[in-house]
């Protein structure tokens, strides 16, 4: 696959991070379509307008948007009905872009200016508080989405990806380390005391360390 292709393509891309294109991503669908192993009329939001930028950059002609991945349309952003939401952080988890705010058990609200009109929250809400408002614009794809707005997006995602590793991470290694204070004194740790069943529990835990360290990224 061409690298330097798939990077001139995530950068025609909207990057609202739908996944209405099949990919968890628009990096993901741009490298797909740089490997030809994706259309280039699967991205709704970037409109006919994407589908024109794409061809351009990959020599292929230009087609209609497939539907069965959703059609052009204006934009519009999420909006949480205070009166209805649980508070149950669904919809944040949600957001490719980090731009819905708010606690557990606390009212959420969204960062209108943030919203990429992804509607991923829309289901992942269990009470159906979040409906997708027009902006009252009747400009659709990239007459309706800047390219300013597409760097915004794309760094805000790249932000909350980093972010998720990182607490991954953390998380890992703190249940390593965990799981080796118990391994230096299985005796102790566990109120079993039959000698083979501690040591087929010490091959279980050394291997599952093992395992643990293997996907820590390598040091510098």
């Amino acid at each position: 696959m061409d690298e330097a292709l798939a990077g001139r393509i995530d950068a025609a891309l909207p990057q609202t991070q739908c996944t209405r294109c099949g990919y968890p991503d628009c990096s993901g669908y741009a490298r797909a379509v740089a490997a030809s192993q994706a259309g280039i009329g699967q991205c709704p939001p970037g409109g006919a307008e994407g589908v024109r930028r794409l061809s351009a950059l990959t020599g292929r002609p230009v087609v209609p948007l497939d539907p069965a991945h959703g059609v052009e349309s204006v934009l519009r952003t999420a909006v949480v009905d205070e009166d209805w939401c649980i508070g149950c952080t669904l919809c944040i988890k949600a957001c490719p872009v980090d731009c819905i705010v708010g606690a557990s058990k606390r009212m959420h609200t969204v960062i209108e200016a943030w919203c990429t009109g992804c509607e991923l929250c829309v289901p992942a809400c269990p009470v159906d508080c979040i409906s997708m408002q027009p902006t009252g614009s009747e400009a659709t794809g990239w007459a309706a989405w800047s390219p300013a707005q597409a760097q915004a997006a794309r760094q805000r995602y790249q932000q909350r990806q980093q972010r998720l590793a990182a607490e991954q991470q953390a998380n890992e290694a703190r249940l390593a380390a965990k799981a080796a204070a118990k391994l230096a004194d299985l005796a102790a740790a566990s109120s079993i005391t039959d000698p083979q069943v501690l040591e087929r529990k010490r091959s279980v835990i050394e291997a599952a360390l093992a395992r643990a360290r293997a996907r820590q990224p390598a040091k510098p």
